[in-house]
């Protein structure tokens, strides 16, 4: 058998400074077949090489009647670069203006031509790309020359301040309610997130001093109910459960009056999700809004949905009026687009 690299996988799992290693497998005498690797095998039990001290602790456990896990190995971490091609083809736009004097309508085609693509290639909206491009073109044209600052990095610039003017230029706090519990309604697509996102911004919460409640509102999806109890336990967060033979509205009124009896300040409501936006969900949607009457109402957003999340905000925020959204999974594979669609929508 060849050699095989094993490199990703144990470089994802444990920080050593031996990165890979190969392994082979030989023929013995006969049929017989033994394996061969870093550490090297007799009989049933192995020997390990004394040059490589994580194998031979590893090792070691592996072979110890109790197996027991410990962190004292921290595992390296691996990051997924949300904007990293975005970046990739904005740093190829700028090299086009090399040599450039002054930023002119005719040497600036190019470079806008790769930032639209770049754009497009991360999953943003087609109308928030042209709005974009349009904003940053008119601004480029004709802007007068910086001493000392070349025309590459006063494009740059530009296309900096306008991609924080596109996620808002400024960060955007909860609303909490001057008396009575805030209530924070969550909305979504299924799959998306909402009931690990109730527990987690309870979490962020219950870490400012506010004391809060989450209600079991999805009386759909199988274990949902029993997700969120176990996930308030965790946290350390009461969870309000009415069973699955209860309509949500009814769930969100009494959950809503259970929190006020115990005088909590903030009351996290968890809906059912659809596979897709119909009818039904968004009438439900309105029944629990109209009883909740709440202070937030955050569209959760799965980070990879891309250029259909301007579409998806767009219905939501018609249908029931949204006052912020919330972006999952971002240490997915994700390319940053619905991050900017969402935003500017």
């Amino acid at each position: 058998m060849e050699a095989v690299q094993v490199s990703a996988v144990a470089s994802r799992h444990f920080s050593t400074t031996n990165r890979s290693f190969h392994c082979n497998s030989r023929k013995l005498a006969g049929k017989s077949t033994k394996f061969v690797s870093a550490w090297t095998g007799s009989g049933s039990s192995a020997r390990l090489s004394s040059r490589n001290l994580f194998t031979q602790e590893i090792w070691s456990r592996i072979n110890s009647k109790n197996v027991s896990l410990r962190r004292d190995y921290k595992r390296s971490l691996v990051r997924a670069e949300m904007f990293g091609q975005l970046t990739s083809g904005l740093e190829a736009a700028w090299t086009k203006l090399k040599g450039e004097e002054v930023l002119t309508k005719e040497n600036i085609v190019e470079p806008m031509r790769d930032i639209r693509r770049a754009l497009l290639e991360a999953d943003v909206s087609l109308p928030v790309v042209r709005r974009f491009v349009q904003a940053v073109s008119d601004q480029a044209v004709g802007v007068g020359l910086i001493r000392g600052v070349k025309p590459d990095q006063q494009l740059v610039k530009i296309v900096h301040d306008e991609l924080v003017r596109l996620m808002g230029g400024e960060v955007s706090e909860l609303v909490f309610a001057k008396s009575g519990p805030t209530v924070i309604l969550l909305a979504g697509l299924q799959g998306v997130g909402k009931t690990t996102v109730s527990a987690k911004l309870a979490y962020y919460l219950k870490k400012q001093g506010k004391s809060c409640m989450l209600v079991a509102g999805d009386v759909y999806r199988p274990a949902a109910i029993d997700q969120l109890v176990i996930l308030g336990e965790q946290v350390g967060v009461a969870v309000y459960t009415a069973g699955t033979e209860v309509k949500p509205s009814e769930i969100a009124k009494q959950g809503l009056n259970e929190a006020k009896r115990k005088n909590m300040d903030v009351v996290i409501v968890d809906t059912a999700g659809r596979l897709q936006i119909d009818k039904t969900m968004m009438d439900e949607l309105k029944d629990v809004k109209r009883v909740l009457n709440p202070t937030e109402v955050l569209l959760v957003v799965d980070a990879m949905t891309g250029q259909e999340a301007a579409a998806l905000v767009t219905t939501f925020n018609i249908e029931i009026g949204i006052t912020g959204a919330i972006l999952t999974k971002l240490d997915g594979d994700s390319r940053g687009g619905a991050a900017l669609s969402v935003k500017e929508v």
